[in-house]
């Protein structure tokens, strides 16, 4: 409904309840699934939407289960692996986001399909986005290093810097 609505992008989170119990195949299957009602969708309306999978890093814990989620949600037609969705107590990592970017770049060397990272959660400091940016900037690239393949999760990041800029605090969002 939201593609037939007009929507570009839609966010889904990983199905941690089978991804935990490693019944990656039902894990798999939901994205699967998504991924093929979005595209019949935009198919229909002639483009093409982004999906966007959500790992929940901080619930995964380890680098092992964010790469075996990163390697899941890429195979099975992810065109974004995000972070978080920052309603849990550990958001985006630095270790979360390396790990991620390694395994992004992983896939583009065996597939030639440019996955996008998004850092999402807890990033609420300048230094914060460029220690992501760095992140990104040193695995993936220079041609990551756009909005069509690396995006931040904004909202407390966006009244930082500018309330920064303007001297004063800002609550835009």
């Amino acid at each position: 409904m939201a593609v037939e609505n007009g929507a570009d992008e839609i966010d889904i989170v990983l199905a941690l309840n089978s991804f935990l119990v490693e019944d990656y195949r039902t894990a798999g299957l939901e994205i699967r699934t998504m991924r093929e009602a979005i595209d019949k969708a935009a198919a229909k309306q002639g483009r093409k939407v982004t999906l966007k999978v959500i790992l929940e890093t901080g619930l995964l814990v380890t680098p092992e289960k964010i790469a075996n989620a990163s390697f899941l949600a890429m195979e099975e037609g992810a065109d974004f692996i995000k972070t978080s969705t920052g309603k849990v107590d550990v958001n985006a990592t630095p270790m979360a986001a390396y790990v991620m970017c390694e395994c992004i770049d992983k896939f583009y060397k065996k597939t030639g399909k440019k996955v996008g990272f998004k850092a999402a959660g807890g990033i609420s400091t300048a230094k914060d986005a460029v220690c992501y940016y760095s992140i990104v900037s040193s695995i993936l690239g220079k041609d990551w290093l756009n909005k069509d393949l690396f995006r931040f999760g904004v909202s407390r990041l966006a009244n930082s810097l500018m309330s920064d800029i303007e001297q004063k605090t800002v609550t835009f969002f």
